[in-house]
């Protein structure tokens, strides 16, 4: 852990101290498990009464906090704590060097740099880029382009062909270039349609743990630069993902569907094949998405619709059942009054 004074701190973050500069920070930690030396955070004002009480030296806040002697003033919170959290505790990434446990095979490029671990398999033409870490049980399949600065962990198995940017992080037991989906029928029977394109990865994608990216049938499946996607994600084959989109855990999108750039889809999405997601669209935990959905606009429940009218209608989903009990009176008493004084409905005078 390295030790830096709160001073450097702002330098690092672009903030300014209210307090003491000098005060030497040793380790981070949550409000209510901070010790003397460490720093914390205070994402958003209901949280200063707990940061008062905090044993922290130190504070990251957007404003000074009453009863915190030092607060480390930043417009941007946990960004802030998560670069004075890089710098405190850098990645410990390991040596470079390849191990006599891993299987590259001659035919590989390996860069400048690289680290490959035991139980790591590298296969013809398959190319390891500067810096890159494949941490144990890595598999690159042939002819794959892992470019540098990135970080594979174990388990991670990137499928022939496919081609990932540079500073890509991928967890643990996460696949690039599966088979997708693709069957025929033949009478009762079905038939693989071989799955032959390839998936693209740009520049500083981060997948989280057992993510499955699908390769396309024919063509690509693409992720743009700087996506985010959370454990056991799906993307079937041939999606194509714009830049800088989030997407949660347990997610899944269906084949040959668009989704926008800087798009946020929560967890337990699940969205529909052939279909365009817009950009800067945000859709909620849960949701299905059945059709398109234009840019800018956040959309909820199932089929996803705006989410103001999904809010509407969720007040009144537990009120359906007495509602159709009134409804079923109100028919009732309709059909009595149609009917007429003593059953003499349809007569005259």
């Amino acid at each position: 852990m390295a030790e830096k004074s709160l001073e450097e701190l702002a330098a690092l973050t672009g903030g300014s101290v209210k307090g003491n500069g000098k005060a030497r920070i040793t380790g981070f930690a949550s409000l209510d498990g901070a010790h003397p030396g460490d720093i914390t955070f205070a994402a958003e004002k209901k949280y200063y009464k707990a940061a008062a009480s905090s044993r922290a030296s130190a504070v990251i806040a957007a404003s000074g906090i009453e009863g915190v002697e030092n607060v480390l003033l930043v417009k941007n919170p946990l960004l802030a704590f998560a670069r004075v959290v890089a710098a405190l505790s850098p990645d410990d990434r390991p040596s470079p060097g390849i191990s006599a446990r891993a299987d590259v095979h001659p035919g590989a490029k390996i860069g400048k740099g690289v680290s490959i671990q035991s139980f790591c398999v590298v296969e013809d033409g398959s190319e390891i880029g500067d810096g890159t870490v494949l941490y144990p049980g890595v598999c690159i399949g042939k002819g794959a382009l892992v470019g540098a600065g990135c970080v594979l962990y174990q388990g991670v198995v990137i499928r022939e062909g496919c081609r990932i940017g540079d500073n890509v992080i991928i967890h643990c037991n996460s696949v690039v270039g599966s088979d997708g989906f693709g069957y025929a029928r033949d009478g009762a029977k079905y038939v693989k349609v071989p799955q032959r394109g390839i998936v693209i990865l740009a520049e500083d994608v981060e997948l989280g743990a057992c993510v499955t990216v699908d390769r396309a049938t024919i063509g690509e499946t693409v992720i743009g630069r700087g996506t985010k996607i959370d454990n056991l994600v799906q993307i079937a084959h041939n999606v194509k993902i714009g830049e800088d989109t989030v997407i949660v855990a347990q997610a899944g999108i269906a084949g040959s569907t668009r989704v926008g750039s800087r798009a946020q889809l929560g967890g337990q999405v699940g969205v529909a094949g052939h279909i365009t997601i817009g950009d800067e669209v945000g859709v909620g935990a849960q949701s299905g998405v059945t059709g398109d959905l234009p840019s800018r606009g956040v959309f909820s429940g199932m089929p996803a619709i705006p989410h103001g009218e999904w809010l509407r209608a969720a007040v009144v989903f537990p009120k359906l059942p007495e509602l159709k009990k009134k409804i079923a009176e109100l028919e009732k008493r309709l059909a009595e009054l149609e009917e007429g004084p003593k059953g003499q409905k349809g007569q005259e005078g």
